[in-house]
């Protein structure tokens, strides 16, 4: 028994190293694709909290329930958002529906804590009701907290696979 000749290097034809490890690593994660991810989190994330803010204001909630409707508005539009640029490609909504959960989850949830954490601690900025220029100041303001912080957490999410990468294998020409 002869095996000399099957180690051969001609024998195997060689493939470039980059193609051995294109099936395994997700997308590149700029901090453009990240802040991307985010301002489209954000988008939805900001429908759902004005809605809620003002609902909650505008019917005389408590702030905790004006809080919780923000909130759940929030993931609502967030979901939404996502889920139309998915749909988009064809799929079903079921499918749909849990790649925008995958996709959104942590960025929605970390956006939001922070969002309403800014509205609780600017002082006066629940009470102020929505014909006051503190209300509206301190919503920019928290949204623009949230979209700061939640970045970096997207791109960390994009470079592991995660987060808004999901979304990637739907989107044609990104």
């Amino acid at each position: 028994m002869d095996h000399s000749g099957h180690h051969h290097p001609s024998s195997e034809p060689a493939l470039p190293a980059e193609h051995e490890h294109a099936h395994h690593t997700p997308p590149m994660a700029t901090w453009g694709m990240a802040a991307q991810a985010t301002l489209h989190c954000l988008t939805g994330c900001a429908i759902g909290e004005v809605l809620g803010m003002v609902i909650g204001t505008a019917a005389g909630l408590s702030n905790l329930a004006t809080v919780v409707l923000a909130v759940a508005l929030a993931f609502v539009f967030g979901y939404a958002l996502t889920m139309r640029g998915v749909l988009r490609a064809g799929v079903d909504f079921r499918t749909a529906l849990k790649v925008a959960l995958a996709a959104d989850t942590i960025s929605i949830a970390m956006m939001e804590i922070l969002d309403n954490a800014v509205m609780l601690i600017v002082p006066g900025a629940m009470d102020a009701g929505l014909a006051n220029w503190l209300f509206w100041v301190a919503l920019a303001g928290s949204l623009l907290v949230a979209f700061v912080l939640t970045t970096p957490v997207n791109k960390w999410l994009i470079s592991r696979g995660k987060g808004h990468a999901v979304t990637h294998q739907y989107h044609h020409g990104h």
